[in-house]
C-alpha cells in the first residue's frame, strides 16, 4: 500500500472542497478528493493506499463527506498524530479506520509501502524496514469498522432496522 503524505491541519475543505458537495454520491466525492492540496490524488490513488498526515487531520467543518470521500477512493486508512474529534467520530461511524501514531506519521515518507494490522496496531513500513506500535482499536470500535459503519453494526446486533 503506497503512502500519500500531507502536513498538519488538513481540513475537511481540503479533503473534499465544499463546491463539490452538490453531488454527495461516494463516486463523485472520490473524484474530487484532496484536489486542492494534491490535484493528482483522485486519479492516482489505488485501493489499499494509505494517507499519512500531520496533527489535527480532519479539522474544520463537521461534514461527514470528508472521511467518506477518502473511503470511497479506496484509501485503507489515515495515520496521523491526532485527528479532529468530529472527523474521528465521523470516520468510525462510516467504518473508515484512522490510526493515531505520532512517530509513524513523522517518519513514514510519501511513496513508502506501508501496511497496518488493525487487530494489533502494528504499522509496518517495508520500504524503510521499520515498525511502530499504535493502539489497536477497542473491541466495540473494531466491530463498527468491520461491520462497515455504525448503522450496519447496530443492524447486525438487532438494535436498528
Amino acid at each position: 500500500m503506497k503512502v500519500y503524505k500531507y502536513g498538519a491541519n488538513v481540513d475537511t475543505d481540503v479533503i473534499i472542497p465544499a463546491r463539490h458537495l452538490n453531488d454527495p454520491s461516494p463516486a463523485a466525492l472520490a473524484s474530487h478528493c484532496m484536489e486542492d492540496i494534491d490535484p493528482d490524488f483522485a486519479s492516482t490513488v489505488e485501493a489499499g493506499d494509505i494517507v499519512v498526515a500531520g496533527p489535527n487531520f480532519g479539522c474544520g467543518s463537521s461534514r461527514e463527506h470528508a472521511p467518506l470521500a477518502l473511503k470511497s477512493c479506496g484509501v485503507k486508512c489515515v495515520i496521523a498524530p491526532s485527528f479532529a474529534r468530529i472527523f474521528y467520530r465521523n470516520a468510525i461511524n462510516i467504518g473508515f479506520p484512522i490510526v493515531e501514531c505520532a512517530q509513524a506519521a513523522q517518519e513514514i515518507q510519501a511513496g513508502d509501502q506501508v501496511d497496518v494490522d488493525f487487530s494489533t496496531g502494528v504499522i509496518t513500513d517495508t520500504t524503510q524496514g521499520k515498525t511502530w506500535q499504535a493502539a489497536p482499536f477497542p473491541e466495540f470500535i473494531d466491530g463498527i469498522i468491520k461491520s462497515g459503519g455504525l448503522l450496519n453494526s447496530l443492524k447486525a446486533r438487532g438494535v436498528a432496522k
